[in-house]
């Protein structure tokens, strides 16, 4: 495989956590393909866990029929890096409140910590939150391999 020629992979799940395990194995085979390490690759998976999490938790309402209730998981692997996009189409939120205190209450009032998206952010390289309400939102992660990893990339 060469940096020019991306493996994109694209699959729709249920929003059920059942199926979290199932795309943390998914993203987790694509990423052995180019020579991450096991560390990189568990950052990878709880990032991914963490963004499905917070699809399960809080993109639909109660009244969304299940079968509404979607994850699209896409993943696009070169030599050098997997870039990941979690998407749904459930309420979406207001962006800017990421990281305040009305952020932090809202969470602790729905028993959640608001730790999910900063592990997301701390976890990979790079990642983008983008949500438009009633539209839904997109998590895009990449994790790139580092020059060392790269020279035992067997193609």
């Amino acid at each position: 495989m060469t940096s020019t020629s991306p493996l994109t992979v694209q699959m729709t799940f249920p929003a059920v956590p059942e199926l979290v395990s199932t795309i943390r194995l998914s993203v987790s085979s694509m990423a052995s393909r180019i020579a991450f390490n096991v560390e990189d690759i568990e950052d990878i998976k709880i990032a991914v866990s963490e963004a499905c999490t917070n699809v399960i938790q809080h993109a639909y309402s109660e009244s969304t029929p299940q079968s509404d209730k979607t994850i699209q998981l896409n993943i696009e692997l070169t030599s050098e890096k997997i870039s990941i996009t979690i998407q749904d189409q459930g309420k979406g939120f207001d962006t800017a409140i990421l990281g305040t205190r009305s952020q932090k209450e809202s969470s602790e009032d729905t028993l959640g910590l608001g730790l999910g998206l900063a592990f997301v952010q701390n976890l990979m390289d790079h990642s983008d939150i983008q949500s438009e309400e009633n539209k839904g939102t997109t998590i895009s992660m990449v994790k790139s391999l580092t020059k060392k990893e790269n020279l035992q990339t067997v193609a």
